[in-house]
């Protein structure tokens, strides 16, 4: 059991028959009345954010969740198998379990989000950048731009469509944000 001033981003909470983590959180102190906490809750079984508010001092349950190594080994009709990266156990996860499939190549290392009363696996969360190597793009022709900003359609190597500048061409190798799955800079 946690109280409201235990509130920190990243807490994970039961709440309403479901497992939540906080997001953002601001304590409230109004000149009349009694102080509050206004929160954001991503939840973690369908990843839709709420907003709630909760009374200062109400208790909450706190859900232990461990957070491991995997490694990316393959895809099939079962899912995506991933391997334990310390004790070299396979298990498979759901394609909608993890943040951003599109962008998951073999041997990749990621996360695994389990719920370490019940040990099921909550999500997978790759790292912040990837880097992959631009299988295809238009040619880019020098001038062609009115501005600076200008992009371009490019597919990686995980079949993946990512917007890129007019001067990265097919076979360089680029660094990818995974959180919202634009270009961040490429890669000698």
């Amino acid at each position: 059991m946690a109280t409201t001033a235990d509130f920190k981003n990243g807490l994970c909470l039961e709440f309403n028959n479901d497992l939540f983590t906080i997001v953002q959180f601001q304590h409230v102190k109004p000149g009349k009345g009694a102080a509050f906490v206004r929160t954001k809750l991503k939840s973690l079984t369908t990843g839709r954010v709420i907003e709630n508010t909760f009374n200062s001092g109400v208790k909450v349950n706190v859900a232990r969740i461990e957070r491991r190594p995997y490694q990316f080994l393959y895809k099939d009709d079962m899912g995506y198998h991933f391997m334990n990266l310390e004790n070299f156990e396979q298990i498979p996860i759901d394609e909608n379990l993890i943040s951003n499939s599109k962008l998951l190549k073999e041997g990749q290392e990621v996360e695994v989000v389990f719920h370490a009363d019940t040990e099921t696996a909550l999500t997978c969360e790759l790292p912040p950048f990837v880097v992959m190597e631009i299988t295809y793009t238009e040619p880019g022709l020098k001038g062609d731009t009115a501005s600076s900003s200008a992009l371009k359609s490019a597919t990686v190597e995980t079949g993946a469509e990512i917007n890129v500048p007019l001067f990265v061409n097919t076979g360089d190798k680029i660094k990818i944000d995974t959180r919202d799955n634009s270009y961040s800079e490429r890669v000698k």
